[in-house]
């Protein structure tokens, strides 16, 4: 759990944030623990938020979740009939520049969960946003696949460490 520390030192600006150790004890966290609760701050937000009908809250949990990873990750996630998060998951790793992606895997996932609507993300280890020709292929692939199941793509996200690009948003979806 993490909290701030209320003695006076807490109220300066370079204060670090605090985890509760077993025994009473504090300790200053970690990058990673901060990250990660930011993370689940961020879910716990699009999970019990209201329906997801603009792509804000979905962009800062995916900055969070896979803007500074080192390899590409494919993620999805699945949502309802009036497009609340059922289930997040990375569904494809892949290295530095590239991931595969099956729709296949993408359409059973969707199945399982009873979704009625996916969105989809990738992320850009360069840095650079910009879709390339085979994420908008990429993209249709997906919209057409699902469609014959009657699932929606909703959004197909590209994520970099500081933004986060909407391929609905560009009209690409």
């Amino acid at each position: 759990m993490f909290i701030n520390p209320i003695d006076s030192r807490a109220r300066e600006e370079n204060s670090p944030l605090l985890v509760a150790e077993a025994g009473g004890c504090y300790r200053p966290a970690s990058d990673v623990e901060i990250l990660n609760a930011a993370e689940l701050r961020l879910l716990a937000r699009v999970h019990h938020g209201p329906a997801l009908q603009t792509p804000t809250a979905v962009k800062e949990y995916l900055r969070i979740r896979m803007g500074t990873l080192p390899h590409e990750e494919f993620a999805v996630l699945y949502l309802d009939s009036h497009h609340r998060l059922l289930h997040a998951e990375t569904l494809f790793r892949g290295t530095l520049g590239q991931t595969s992606v099956y729709p296949r895997e993408l359409a059973i996932g969707a199945l399982r969960h009873e979704a009625a609507a996916v969105m989809v993300a990738h992320n850009h280890p360069s840095g650079d946003p910009t879709p390339s020709r085979a994420d908008e292929v990429l993209t249709q692939t997906l919209k057409t696949a699902l469609a014959m199941l009657d699932i929606r793509l909703l959004d197909h996200f590209i994520v970099t460490p500081m933004q986060v690009l909407s391929l609905a948003e560009q009209g690409l979806v």
